[in-house]
């Protein structure tokens, strides 16, 4: 084999081609940026709705009208506030009306001398203090680099088969799963040139429909766009269930990172930040054959 290059016990093999290098560092950085200035956009409005209105039901935004008996129809999923409770202010994360105490992380957060008021607390977000403006500009301008990101990456990827090699999952792969599932509950990784069938689920899920997903979402949220492509409203439901969607999608993101960077330490960190930097990769077993597979 060409890229053989260490015959003894283990093979060092060429597993990442620099275009994949390059993307999945990019992503690293623009992702962090969005979505800790996502959280600060959030927080300018911490409420979550389903369909093409702001339902309005929810008990922060009741104000006045609670009292008569006006209150608006109500189709919140999400609700992220401070209230009181008990003679004490309180973070509540309400979920489809179901309220939690949350805090010290959601709602309320910082400390008892200095107590911050808002949905996500300082730490998670960019700016750290409340700045809407600063939230957007950092994010939108990310986003101008996410989205052309991507699509060299799709591009890059169909070319060199990258994307039918490692991400797309074929049938015959199913059939490993069970043995995939036990060998990670075990805490055993074996070290090949081709993904796991879970790897490519994951990364299926995350760059062929969470980021497009992400992308599309975040484009009907957009008045001018709406404007020029009235049809994403009916795709998603609406602007407002477009905004639920995105909010998901990042929550989705952010699951998938900690579990990322979890199964690096796992299975090797010198190894796995050797294949994303130089692309070579150290590989401990041989290619499963047809028949294995």
């Amino acid at each position: 084999m060409a890229d053989l290059k260490d015959t003894k016990e283990t093979q060092l093999l060429y597993r990442q081609s620099v275009w994949t290098r390059v993307t999945h560092w990019v992503w690293a950085v623009t992702l962090f940026f969005m979505v800790t200035s996502g959280l600060q956009i959030f927080n300018a409005h911490p409420i979550l709705y389903l369909g093409r209105q702001s339902g309005f039901g929810d008990k922060q935004y009741l104000g006045p009208q609670a009292g008569y008996g006006s209150k608006q129809f109500d189709n919140t999923v999400l609700d992220i506030h401070a209230e009181m409770h008990d003679g004490r202010i309180v973070g509540v994360t309400s979920i489809l009306g179901h309220d939690f105490d949350t805090t010290g992380l959601l709602g309320k957060s910082g400390s008892k001398d200095q107590p911050v008021y808002q949905a996500f607390p300082e730490w998670a977000t960019i700016p750290s203090y409340y700045d809407l403006a600063t939230g957007r500009v950092i994010h939108f301008f990310f986003a101008w680099i996410l989205v052309p990101t991507w699509f060299v990456w799709l591009f890059a990827s169909l070319i060199n088969g990258h994307f039918w090699h490692d991400i797309v999952p074929r049938l015959r792969d199913f059939r490993l799963l069970p043995r995939d599932i036990v060998s990670h509950l075990r805490l055993k990784f074996p070290h090949r040139r081709s993904y796991n069938v879970l790897q490519k689920l994951s990364y299926a899920v995350i760059l062929i429909l969470v980021i497009p997903g992400m992308i599309a979402t975040g484009l009907t949220m957009s008045p001018g766009v709406d404007s020029a492509w009235p049809w994403l409203l009916d795709v998603f439901g609406g602007r407002q269930t477009a905004r639920l969607l995105h909010f998901c999608g990042m929550l989705v993101i952010v699951l998938f990172f900690v579990v990322h960077i979890i199964m690096v330490i796992a299975a090797g960190p010198i190894n796995e930040m050797r294949s994303m930097i130089t692309g070579w990769y150290r590989s401990d077993q041989p290619e499963p054959t047809s028949g294995e597979a």
